[in-house]
Order: C-alpha cells, then sequence, then structure tokens
C-alpha cells in the first residue's frame, strides 16, 4: 500500500485494490488496511470526489517509509502532499484530485490487474531529455517483461490536448530514441554528425535509450500507447486519425532494401516507435488483456502484445529473403543447365570441369577440340600420347647398317694385293 501510494501520490481504494490485490473480489481488505494505516499515522484521507470516493495520500511519515522501501529498488517516490491551509479562511487547500492523474492511476491499476506490470514496475512522470534540453515526461511508464512488455511509455489523454500536439509528443519519443549517450565514441559521433540519417546505422545497444529501459525484444523503439479517457468514440477515432497520418513519420515501417522486391512483403521496423491506442473505458470493461488494443497501420483489435508484434517484419524477411534466394539460385542453376554443352562426339553433357576448360581464357588454349567432352578429350588426350611415344622411341634407336662387301671377300683380295 505505502509502495503504490509512493509511485502515484494519489489513489482511491479502488485503484489501490486493483494496484495491490487484484485477485480479491471488492476493496473491502484495502480500505481495511487504508484504516489500519491511518492509525499508525502512515496514511491519511485528503479528500472525498464527488461519487463518494475517498482519496488517501501518505502523511510525512509514510512517505519517509514509502522511501525507503521504494528507493532500494531504484524507484524513484513521488513527492510529498503536505496540508496548506488558506492564512485567511484557515480552509485545507490543494485537495483537488485532477481527473487526469486519476486516469493514469486507473490505467496503471487496470494494467496490474491483468498481469500486465508489478506495481513496482510503474513509474509516473519519467523524464526523458532531448537534444535541445526540450525535456518530454511520460505520464507512466509500465515494465512488464513476464507480461510480453519488457518497457512501455503511455500517455492518457482525456482529449485536453490537440491531436497534433500529440504527434509532436510521438515526434519527440522518436527523437529521443535516436539521440546517443553523452560518451559515445568519438567515431560514432562523427558518423552520426555526417548525415541525417547515419543514426539509423547505429545498434540501439549504442543508443541513449538502452542506458534508461531494457531491449523491447521487438524491433524499433520503445513503444508508447496513447490511452484516451472521458471522450466521445467519434473524438478518439478523429484523434487517431490525425495521429495516423500526420505522425507516419515516426511509427510506419518502411520497405527492407532487397534484391527480391516482388518477393519480399516483409517490413522495416527498426527505426519506428510502435504505437497502440485504446481507452480507459474499454480496459475497465474488457480489461487490459483483452484484445482492445490498436496498433496505428493496423485494421481491428488485439491484445496488447500481439499489437506490439512484428508479424510482417524482420523474421518474415529473413524467411522471404531466404526463399528468394534459394529459388534464384534455382533458377540460375537451371538456366546454366539448359546453356551447357554436349559432347559433338559421344552426346554426353560436359563436366562443370570441362565446361570451365574450354571457356577460361588461361586454360582455353590448351583445351584442344572444344566441341568433345571431358573423357573423349582425354581419349584424343591418350592417343596424342601414343603416337607421341611412338615417335620419340623411333627417335631414339640406332640406325639400320647400310648394305656393303661383305668381310671375308674384303680380307681375301686384301691379301692378294700384299
Amino acid at each position: 500500500m505505502l509502495q503504490a501510494l509512493g509511485t502515484f501520490q494519489r489513489a482511491t481504494p479502488d485503484q489501490l485494490w486493483k494496484l495491490t490485490r487484484p485477485d480479491n473480489q471488492h476493496d473491502k481488505l484495502v480500505r481495511d488496511n487504508l484504516l489500519d494505516l491511518e492509525d499508525h499515522h502512515l496514511v491519511r484521507i485528503e479528500t472525498v470526489r464527488d461519487d463518494q470516493r475517498q482519496v488517501w495520500v501518505l502523511t510525512k511519515r509514510g512517505h519517509g517509509e514509502a522511501k525507503k522501501l521504494l528507493e532500494s529498488k531504484g524507484i524513484r517516490v513521488s513527492a510529498l502532499r503536505e496540508k496548506k491551509y488558506d492564512p485567511v479562511t484557515g480552509k485545507l487547500l490543494g485537495t483537488s484530485y485532477d481527473d487526469h492523474a486519476a486516469a493514469v492511476t486507473s490505467t496503471a491499476a487496470e494494467l496490474h490487474r491483468a498481469g500486465i506490470g508489478h506495481r513496482l514496475g510503474f513509474q509516473t512522470e519519467i523524464e526523458h531529455r532531448l537534444a535541445d534540453g526540450y525535456v518530454q515526461r511520460a505520464d507512466l511508464v509500465v515494465r512488464a517483461p513476464e507480461a510480453g512488455v519488457p518497457v512501455m511509455l503511455l500517455e492518457i489523454d482525456r482529449r485536453s490536448e490537440d491531436a497534433h500536439d500529440l504527434v509532436q509528443k510521438l515526434r519527440r519519443y522518436w527523437e529521443w530514441g535516436r539521440r546517443l549517450p553523452k560518451d559515445a565514441a568519438k567515431r560514432t559521433v562523427d558518423l552520426v554528425g555526417s548525415r541525417l540519417d547515419a543514426i539509423e546505422h547505429v545498434d540501439h545497444e549504442q543508443r541513449l535509450w538502452r542506458r534508461f529501459y531494457p531491449p523491447t525484444g521487438r524491433e524499433g523503439l520503445v513503444p508508447v500507447a496513447f490511452v484516451f479517457a472521458d471522450t466521445t468514440e467519434a473524438k478518439v477515432a478523429n484523434t487517431v486519425a490525425v495521429l495516423e497520418e500526420a505522425g507516419r513519420r515516426y511509427w510506419a515501417p518502411r520497405r527492407y532494401d532487397s534484391l527480391y522486391e516482388k518477393a519480399v512483403t516483409a517490413r522495416d521496423y527498426r527505426q519506428a516507435v510502435p504505437v497502440v491506442v485504446t481507452t480507459l473505458e474499454q480496459l475497465q470493461e474488457h480489461g487490459a488483456g483483452a484484445a482492445v488494443w490498436r496498433r496505428l497501420g493496423r485494421t481491428g483489435e488485439q491484445t496488447l502484445t500481439a499489437a506490439l508484434d512484428n508479424p510482417d517484419g524482420h523474421a518474415l524477411y529473413l524467411d522471404q529473403e531466404a526463399r528468394a534466394d534459394a529459388e534464384d539460385q534455382q533458377r540460375r542453376a537451371a538456366q546454366r543447365e539448359a546453356q551447357r554443352p554436349v559432347c559433338k562426339r559421344c552426346g554426353g553433357k560436359f563436366t562443370d570441369e570441362r565446361w570451365e576448360e574450354i571457356t577460361v581464357h588461361r586454360t582455353a588454349v590448351r583445351a584442344g577440340d572444344k566441341s568433345v567432352c571431358g573423357a573423349c578429350r582425354a581419349d584424343d588426350v591418350a592417343r596424342e600420347e601414343v603416337v607421341a611415344e611412338a615417335a620419340r622411341l623411333e627417335a631414339a634407336s640406332p640406325p639400320e647398317p647400310q648394305d656393303g662387301p661383305e668381310p671375308d671377300r674384303v680380307r681375301s683380295w686384301f691379301r692378294r694385293r700384299t
């Protein structure tokens, strides 16, 4: 209870029930706990709403206890709401529980009730500082890795802002997701400064947002959810239409740069902000775990994880690219096979080695008859070697003696002369 009030500052018993004991059937146990904490001067009732629901806050003592519980876990505790009185009338000041703050707490309560985020996984008014010094504060940040949502930024809108103001918020989140940390390597800084789109070649692990949040488990930047409250369906539809059209640059995926444009229908979400929309009324009626979320660029509503997933994203790209590459290789192999030479002597197809031998310049000069295959060429070479060997042997043998007088007759003739 103290942790929840330390995070959200103010809450009704109904909201605290969903934030702390969502499995209970009602908020009676929560109200009993609040009365017990009140007896120990840890909480107090700040005001009672028009619907008679009490709004509870921490006392100074309770704030100190909540600070110990939260800051030890790295969670920032909200500011203490002290009692302030009008110096003239003595009336208690600052007791209004504005509808926006109530909607933020109710959104977190519905998420927690659906198992999307632990109460220690919520933070409010988290700063995101841009390069020009502007600070974009998220109404709510949820971390729910066990529910398939490692991190998500939420903007709660009661139609108090113009639709184009929401587009500017989306732009700022997109720009923040493209920032580098101050201690980024000089080589990376120089690369990003070289041209406007250079940041897209810098891995997300090297960007500023990864210092604050865990990997999302999906392509793209940190997802953003717009939750509309206390408004009409027509106003929500008009606002979403503006977000979809005017904010396309920030949420829309791109085509992959592929050699197989016709075969690859997958989309590249790596530089986009995944944006989902819903209403607080849908969350309260159907539950945050139901199909009440719509992803910009899609029709129909899905569960939160399905809306954040990219079935037409990188996994599909790898599959389509691999398939297209395999089909291209098969096509090329078939074309090559159709062009493979056939031996004019025996009718057999050339082997790859023989085909290369007759076409590569350095070997073609010694390839012999280019119209015959390797086996027939080997026969030719063998015959040539037989003929050459015979010629060599003939050249190496001694010459046959010439016809002449018989040796005995020559000797007898010589004796007669002497």
